[in-house]
Order: structure tokens, then sequence, then C-alpha cells
């Protein structure tokens, strides 16, 4: 049984949100072998902690992106290689930062509400295997504090 979360209080800098957050997820991880389950509580923390709009995951399978584990809204269930952030994260492999949504060309709406994002690619050798998407309601919501942290957090995934 997973304990709750210790979430630092809302005056806290994102920084240390994520520090205080981090070592969290590595043990909540720790000696579970099922990948999905630990993906699944990865995402449940960043939401919980964070309090972002939406998390969750995309699996490379069959040269697309498969809607894995998330917290939030409905989401798309399928995304094409380079299609969105998410497929243009997965194409490029890098870490993509939108801070409007309806800027970036070709943008996937799954929700109306999302109004910024940010994706980063975990991989296994060269080969990017999932991509992790969150989004905000509020423009301009992701940062490079963001970048660094969420990418701790897929290094986490990789080593799964």
């Amino acid at each position: 049984m997973a304990e709750p979360l210790s979430i630092p209080s809302k005056k806290a800098s994102k920084a240390e949100q994520y520090r205080s957050l981090i070592p969290q997820i590595k043990a909540l991880v720790s000696g579970e072998p099922d990948f999905i389950a630990n993906i699944a509580n990865v995402v449940a923390a960043l939401k919980e902690a964070m309090g972002f709009f939406w998390v969750g995951v995309y699996f490379v399978k069959d040269n697309e992106l498969v809607l894995g584990p998330f917290q939030g809204p409905v989401a798309c269930t399928r995304i094409a290689f380079g299609k969105g952030v998410c497929g243009t994260s997965w194409k490029e492999k890098k870490i993509i930062i939108v801070e409007d949504v309806d800027k970036f060309p070709g943008h996937i709406a799954c929700s109306s509400l999302s109004k910024s994002e940010i994706v980063l690619p975990a991989n296994h050798g060269d080969e990017v295997f999932l991509v992790l998407d969150v989004d905000s309601e509020r423009l301009s919501e992701f940062d490079d504090t963001d970048a660094k942290y969420l990418n701790e957090i897929v290094k986490i995934l990789e080593a799964l």
C-alpha cells in the first residue's frame, strides 16, 4: 500500500515542489516490478502534487503514439508520428514547451481547456518508447524548471 504524498505548501517554489516530489516518486516505484502500475502511480503523483490539468503518457506502438495511463479529462487515443506536440516531440526526440497551444502549428486539441503544454520523450537506447505529456489550463505555465525536473522523472521512467 502506498503512503500519501507529502506535498509542500503552495508557497513553495516550483523547484522546491519538484525536489520534494522526485524522491517520493523513486520510493513509490522502488520494488514494484509492474511497468504499467509504476507509470500510473508516477502520473497520479505528478497530477496530485503539482496540480496540473492533465498528465499522461503515450506509448510508441506500431509507428504511432497510443494513450497510456493518465490523469485528467478524456484524451486523444492515438497520435501520428510528427503530429501535434506529442508527435513532434517523438519525431524530434526533444522536450517541447508550448506557451500557447493555439499557436502551435498542427496542435491536436484533445481538450479545449488546455492552454499550454510540455512534452518530454523517454528513450530506450536511441529510440523513443513513450512521451510524457503535461497540460495546463493556463497560458505559459511551463518553463525550464519544469523541463529540468520533469526530465528527471522521465529518467526514472526510462529505468523502470
